[in-house]
């Protein structure tokens, strides 16, 4: 393909995928199925629009897709929220992952005609959750903030466990390793010096951002992009877990308080994250050759291995990493169910296929199975088993509109958005009646989506969004008087 082909079928891929993403919630089929379906039917299995077989580049562009979805997901992660969920999210994303991978290693074993390394290997690939399904699927859905902050840490936190896992597995497989006490040594290296030079390299961009003055407001989201980048391979440098150090950078970045151009920077990753999930997952569906995923062989034992890890692996795993912690049958249950598959297995499928391993077509060719069928069965009815099991909450408006006026960096002040959530106090009071502190301005309510320009006697409804001018000093007041706990602006 010429390179104005390669732009047009770009063009094109980004297009229909902005449009499935938009009507695959009404479809009841997660967006990364579409994408992937795409990629399948325009390949050269396909249609043969796109030949399409080089899985170095997909490693490689699946890679910074993974680096760039998990620093969007550490940016909009809450710390109030996670920190009081991350033992069991921690959990899940080791000893959780661990369970797994050698529960679906076993059954690897019994099922298909390979060597216990190779089935371990298997196991390592599909162990962990995928935080671009998890994050995309949860989006918008009213399930309990709890069990979605446990998901979603442990979803953005396992991945460095299962490339480590997966890593290992595969030295050992061709020979270049042996398991001892290097291995275990290495574990803690990778895990711990990804998490400290993570959490340094999101607090020197924090202070970067607010004492540097960059002179334009496009460019704190393009430096941001180059802090994602750096971290994670100044991190991968050292052989430390460069993915781990993205998320903890991105996490710390997120909950900074007084970000300048915080919201111009979330939505930007926001689209920048969506744009890598349409590319990445169908660029997995063109490397795949749909006569081979849906040949009889390949059926048969993926729907047995698929059954396995979502219906005894994953839930054994669950329910024995939650022990120590207090959470319900039903929440363990929904934990279980949520445990999605994505991008992160195929993507560490394609390295025992660029090393050259025996059975490894096959293996990417059962991990991709696998992740469709968890993608279709789990991912579309995680809606559906949460209201069975009485584990959502209220209907979650979603505001369409954004408004950010100033910078911390330029004035002493900010304009902040808040949404009204139904167990505010505020609600039904006239904006007279609230004790806002001084030079606190409530300047626009957004409700269902139209403008209301506020007076003394506008009263506050739920799901308003306040739209408050505040002098950065005077955050800590706001904040008691809005009744929350979390850093406004950050």
């Amino acid at each position: 393909m010429d390179t104005n082909a390669v732009i047009l079928f770009s063009a094109i891929f980004l297009i229909g995928g902005v449009l499935m993403a938009k009507f695959s919630s009404r479809l009841g089929v997660p967006a990364l199925v579409l994408f992937i379906i795409v990629g399948m039917i325009t390949g050269s299995d396909g249609l043969g629009y796109i030949y399409f077989d080089n899985a170095s580049l997909t490693q490689s562009l699946g890679i910074l897709a993974l680096v760039l979805i998990l620093f969007d997901g550490g940016l909009q992660t809450e710390w109030r929220r996670t920190k009081a969920v991350l033992p069991i999210s921690l959990s899940l994303a080791t000893v959780g992952v661990l369970i797994t991978s050698g529960l679906f290693g076993v059954a690897a074993k019994m099922i298909l005609d390979v060597n216990w390394n190779e089935a371990l290997l298997l196991g390592a690939i599909v162990g962990s959750t995928d935080a671009a399904a998890v994050f995309a699927v949860l989006k918008g859905k009213n399930i309990k903030r709890k069990l979605q902050s446990t998901l979603e840490a442990e979803s953005g936190s396992n991945d460095p466990m299962a490339m480590f896992l997966t890593l290992t597995l595969l030295q050992l497989a061709i020979g270049e390793t042996a398991f001892g006490a290097s291995v275990i040594l290495s574990f803690f290296w990778q895990m711990g010096a990804g998490l400290l030079l993570g959490v340094l390299f999101g607090y020197a961009a924090s202070w970067a951002m607010k004492n540097i003055e960059l002179g334009s407001n496009g460019l704190y989201p393009v430096f941001s992009i180059a802090i994602a980048l750096i971290t994670y391979s100044a991190t991968d440098l050292v052989n430390a877990s460069g993915l781990l150090a993205v998320y903890a950078a991105a996490l710390v970045l997120g909950n900074t308080k007084s970000l300048p151009y915080g919201q111009t920077i979330f939505r930007f990753h926001d689209g920048i994250a969506w744009m890598m999930q349409i590319l990445m997952f169908i660029m997995l569906g063109l490397l795949v050759n749909p006569s081979e995923l849906f040949s009889t062989w390949i059926v048969l034992k993926g729907l047995a291995l698929s059954f396995i890890l979502i219906v005894i692996a994953r839930p054994i795993a669950v329910f024995l990493s939650s022990i120590p912690f207090k959470f319900t049958l039903k929440e363990k249950t929904f934990l279980s169910w949520a445990g999605l598959r994505g991008a992160v297995p195929i993507v560490l499928a394609t390295f025992p296929l660029l090393e050259g391993l025996e059975n490894s077509q096959l293996f990417f060719n059962l991990i991709f199975f696998i992740v469709l069928t968890s993608a279709l069965v789990q991912g579309a009815t995680i809606p559906f088993i949460g209201k069975k099991l009485g584990l959502t909450g209220p209907e979650v408006h979603v505001p369409s509109h954004s408004l950010e006026l100033v910078s911390s960096t330029t004035v002493n002040a900010e304009m902040i958005p808040y949404t009204i959530r139904p167990s505010s106090k505020l609600i039904g009071k006239e904006l007279s009646d609230i004790s806002f502190p001084d030079k606190v301005l409530v300047s626009a309510i957004i409700r269902r989506d139209e403008l209301i320009a506020p007076s003394g006697d506008t009263k506050i409804k739920v799901h308003d969004v306040l739209y408050i001018l505040v002098e950065n000093q005077k955050k800590s007041e706001l904040e008691k008087v809005l009744g929350i706990r979390k850093t406004i602006g950050g």
